[in-house]
């Protein structure tokens, strides 16, 4: 239900207010600082979590700012209601991350409790791979109603369907709640955080590589789509929202298929081909700024945009929860999402002073399609923490288990 409401908002934002008239660079200031004003509610959210509180708690606060954030970016007309629409959408986002990744290992029967994987009712590798295909199927339909609301000339719509969808997530919220995290026992001394944090710092770097990918689809590739390329033609709202629309409906599809190979698989492999398909999407991205008929490769790259997705975000999510003990496994999947909101608050800037000086979006795809190559090379380190092996097996329990 949030992925929903959250498809049509984050991807179809930019394009409600470049009608406004809005700069790019005023579009992209607002996606981030709303990734700044994240970083609070994720670091609030994983000290919660870690205190033993609810699951629960911070996803119902989330849900009580994005009503607020929606309210205001449904009547914005200027850039200071924006802002504040944005603000408060970014920190709904910081609520709602940590607690909801969380509660997948917590919901498996056991991820994060000393049980032994053979008695475990569930994998939570096979959770986040179905965790993460409801988050595909929510977004792709947001985005398919943002696109058919979009050619119906009421984009604005998009806010009263995330309020819905908000509305009946807290409805479920309150009926079904979330799982309590594992508080540490009494008497038992915390693992200590240079001994934790360390085997985290090469996963931590390549998802701030790997986040920024989502950040410019939802920022930068409706504009650049609009605004056209040096030979492509631009294109109308409605289409450039349908050919979004069409990697999130790739995503759908690819979602667990790919997560249930790759959870039997080293999670450095899953990462690898994360950070390849990504080259390969930007670079032809690139690409169809050189052609009259580049609307073409647009196309064909929303296809590994897909799977770079799909391969990326439950191996790595899974792998947050293998090296990190349960007591402080809140603060770690905190610092985890923080690579998101750091990613969406440096990227979209940065693009939005590509787009406003080049007038196309060639420049920056060639540079992230480099950024992927060069980030191949930490996937070495990575290996080696999580000693070769994938998430199927070990998660957090197990990992307890070993000395860190």
């Amino acid at each position: 239900m949030g992925s929903i409401g959250a498809g049509g908002v984050l991807y179809l934002t930019p394009l409600v207010f470049h009608q406004q008239a809005f700069t790019a660079s005023s579009v992209t200031l607002g996606v981030a600082l709303a990734a700044l004003a994240g970083t609070a509610g994720r670091l609030i959210s994983g000290l919660l979590l870690d205190r033993g509180l609810n699951c629960s708690l911070p996803v119902l606060l989330a849900v009580l700012s994005a009503l607020a954030g929606d309210s205001h970016l449904f009547g914005a007309t200027a850039f200071p209601g924006y802002l504040q629409g944005q603000l408060l959408l970014g920190l709904a986002m910081g609520l709602y991350w940590p607690a909801i990744e969380l509660a997948v290992p917590l919901s498996c029967g056991g991820a994060v409790a000393p049980v032994p994987p053979e008695e475990r009712a569930f994998p939570s590798a096979r959770g986040y791979a179905l965790a993460r295909s409801a988050d595909a199927a929510g977004i792709a339909t947001g985005a398919l109603v943002g696109a058919l609301l979009a050619s119906g000339g009421w984009l604005r719509g998009i806010y009263v369907v995330d309020m819905g969808c908000l509305v009946v997530m807290a409805m479920l919220l309150l009926l079904r709640p979330l799982p309590n995290p594992h508080r540490t026992a009494s008497g038992t001394r915390p693992t200590p955080w240079g001994r934790w944090l360390r085997p985290l710092l090469p996963l931590l770097a390549i998802t701030l590589l790997a986040t920024a990918l989502p950040a410019l689809m939802q920022s930068a590739l409706p504009l650049d789509l609009v605004r056209g390329g040096l030979e492509r033609q631009a294109l109308p709202q409605s289409v450039g929202a349908l050919l979004i629309g069409l990697q999130l409906g790739l995503l759908v599809l690819l979602q667990w298929p790919v997560g249930q190979a790759l959870a039997r698989r080293p999670v450095a492999q899953g990462l690898g081909l994360s950070l390849l398909c990504f080259a390969l999407g930007t670079a032809l991205l690139a690409g169809s700024a050189l052609l009259s008929q580049g609307v073409v490769l647009v196309v064909l790259a929303q296809l590994p945009l897909a799977l770079g997705q799909a391969a990326f975000l439950p191996i790595a999510t899974e792998a947050v929860i293998e090296v990190t003990p349960s007591e402080h496994q809140g603060l770690a999947m905190a610092l985890f999402s923080q690579c998101f909101a750091l990613s969406a608050f440096s990227a979209p800037l940065l693009a939005g002073r590509a787009l406003d000086s080049h007038g196309h979006g060639s420049v920056l795809w060639l540079a992230m399609s480099a950024l992927c190559l060069l980030g191949l090379p930490l996937l070495r380190q990575l290996g080696g923490q999580l000693g070769g092996r994938g998430g199927s097996g070990g998660s957090g329990a197990a990992a307890d288990a070993q000395p860190r």
